[in-house]
């Protein structure tokens, strides 16, 4: 996995090298409507929130590479007859999206996350949590102005949350952001 995302550094900085002219920086923050999935253990979601900085490599006029660096907090809630519980994970997350300009303002967005898990508060004793978290994404992008942009983003873990559970975290963002 370490191969996986040092090849993703090394192809975003040759880029960055031959292509300095169409890249723009900038940063981005919205909400989080996450759970777990794969689980026996019937949860409940929580909204939560994610910010952090993105950069948007041109590549071709309707063809873009987007690397994010994220704060988000993930998790999910369970209740029983007498209480709720509440997980919820912080996340650095590192997305790096394919974006395909479908017009001159509206994108799909397609790739992979690597996500390192920073804190967490535990009410549901899982315990032993696997620090790293690997997704897939999917979504929209909209242009609302040349620096004013919105996102809409499902995230897919692919990795157990724990090694003590069947889970698996699932996310729906919607962002907004301002390049520079």
């Amino acid at each position: 996995m370490k191969k996986v995302i040092f090849t993703f550094m090394l192809l975003g900085i040759g880029i960055l090298g031959t292509n300095a002219q169409t890249v723009k920086f900038g940063v981005k923050a919205g909400l989080n409507y996450a759970n777990f999935t794969g689980s026996d253990v019937q949860t409940d979601a929580i909204t939560s929130y994610h910010a952090g900085i993105v950069s948007e490599i041109n590549l071709a006029k309707s063809f873009s590479i987007q690397p994010e660096l994220l704060y988000s907090t993930q998790g999910a809630s369970y209740e029983n007859a007498i209480d709720e519980y509440k997980n919820e994970l912080g996340y650095i997350s590192l997305p790096v999206m394919l974006k395909v300009y479908l017009s001159d303002s509206f994108s799909l967005e397609l790739g992979p996350q690597a996500s390192f898990l920073l804190n967490k508060k535990d009410e549901f004793n899982l315990n032993d949590y696997n620090t790293f978290d690997f997704s897939a994404n999917a979504g929209i992008g909209l242009k609302i102005t040349d620096t004013l942009f919105a996102q809409a983003r499902y995230s897919l873990g692919l990795t157990e949350i724990s090694k003590n559970a069947d889970a698996k975290n699932s996310v729906v963002q919607v962002s907004l952001g301002i390049m520079f």
